[in-house]
Order: C-alpha cells, then structure tokens, then sequence
C-alpha cells in the first residue's frame, strides 16, 4: 500500500486492535472487579498483589492510550510489554499444569508471546502514520 490515506488509516485501525484488549481489561474487569482480581493475583503468588494491581491497571491504560494516539507510543509499547511478560509468567505457566489445561495455558502463552511481538516491532518502528508522535516529529522539524 503506497496510499497514504490508507496507510493511515490501517494504522489508526490496527493501533486500536492492538490496544482493545488491554484498554477493555483494565476497564472492564480489573477496575470493577479489583478485590477478585486482587485474590486471584495472590492464589497465584503475585507479591503485593493489591500493588500490582493497581500498577498492572495504570500500565494497561496509559500504555493502551499511548499506543492508541501514538503519543509516546514506544514508551507505551514498554508498558504493556512489562504487563504482558509478567501476566504471561504469573497466569499462563502452561509447564505446572497437565493435559487440557495444559493445552489451554499454552494457547494464552502464545497469544501473550505474539502481543509481546506486537509490542517489540512498535517498540522499534514506532507507531506510524496518523500518529501524535508523527505531528510532534515534524513540528520539531519545522522549528
């Protein structure tokens, strides 16, 4: 695609699918649900689980948002990448469990693992076209 309407347009779109599942995590489950979350988080030995609640939660919606608008997105990639390692290690250790749960760890495993992908590619080309940081870059070159 060497159109720049629809390159643009692809970005803004797949920005707001990457980031739709954190955004809608932290809102729709974490925030109402904190208390669950939070004894959840330490029946599977999350230290400080109220703590990095509310950390993991911070880190869902601003980095969500940043990756969105493109406004620091390579900051915000860092953030959901941190959440995503340890959400990965925490939730996901497909290797203490047996047979189906097995399979069903591993399938979020590697889910985790390609939004870490995700993350990582952000993380090193930015956030593209129909970005903020993209209007900030060339108001720095006009001044």
């Amino acid at each position: 695609m060497n159109n720049p309407v629809v390159q643009g347009v692809l970005a803004v779109v797949g920005r707001l699918f990457i980031v739709t599942i954190f955004v809608m995590s932290a809102l729709g489950n974490k925030i109402p649900q904190f208390s669950n979350v939070a004894q959840y988080m330490a029946s599977e030995g999350v230290p400080a689980p109220q703590v990095m609640l509310a950390g993991a939660i911070v880190f869902l919606i601003v980095g969500g948002l940043s990756v969105l608008l493109g406004f620091y997105a390579r900051f915000g990639a860092i953030l959901l990448f941190t959440f995503l390692v340890l959400a990965t290690y925490f939730f996901h250790d497909f290797w203490t469990f047996e047979g189906e749960a097995a399979q069903m760890q591993t399938i979020q495993f590697m889910k985790n693992l390609s939004m870490m992908g995700t993350m990582l590619f952000i993380m090193a080309v930015g956030s593209g076209p129909w970005s903020l940081d993209k209007v900030l870059a060339k108001e720095e070159i006009a001044a």
